[in-house]
């Protein structure tokens, strides 16, 4: 297995780093389309699509991306033997932070559709923050290796 897997490694990369963009692009959108949906008059058209958006980009760009980010990266760690090294349980931490914070986004579009509103604008735009630091720091840790 260990074997195929290394043949492969270079695909898993590319794998991994195209569904790391979409997981990540969808991770930024979604707190933004937040701010905007709750603009939005509480049962107006408006409120309608952005119900309609917030679903459609889970669905079909961060469910699947997270899902093939999880695969992909597994099968690199595995092919490189990272589970023995620091620099990668860093990274998993992160990594499932990430995670956490995908099903928190989820369980606040639930309550936005539901007409819920418990966060303001400011607020979301400084969760949104939450990926992009994630990002920064995995990099480092993906590339530098520190420990």
């Amino acid at each position: 297995m260990l074997q195929v897997l290394s043949m492969i490694y270079l695909w898993l990369k590319a794998g991994h780093v195209i569904f790391v963009i979409f997981w990540m692009a969808g991770l930024f959108m979604l707190p933004r389309f937040f701010v905007y949906h709750q603009e939005a008059a509480e049962g107006s058209p408006e409120n309608a699509v952005w119900i309609d958006r917030e679903r459609k980009l889970m669905k079909i760009i961060m469910w699947p991306a997270l899902i093939a980010v999880w695969v992909f990266g597994l099968a690199l760690a595995m092919s490189i033997g990272a589970f023995q090294q620091g620099w990668f349980h860093a990274k998993l931490a992160l990594v499932l932070v990430l995670t956490a914070y995908q099903f928190w986004l989820a369980s606040y579009a639930q309550a936005l559709a539901t007409g819920t509103r418990k966060l303001s604008g400011r607020h979301l735009r400084m969760l949104n923050e939450i990926p992009g630091v994630a990002a920064a720091l995995i990099v480092v840790l993906v590339i530098l290796k520190p420990f």
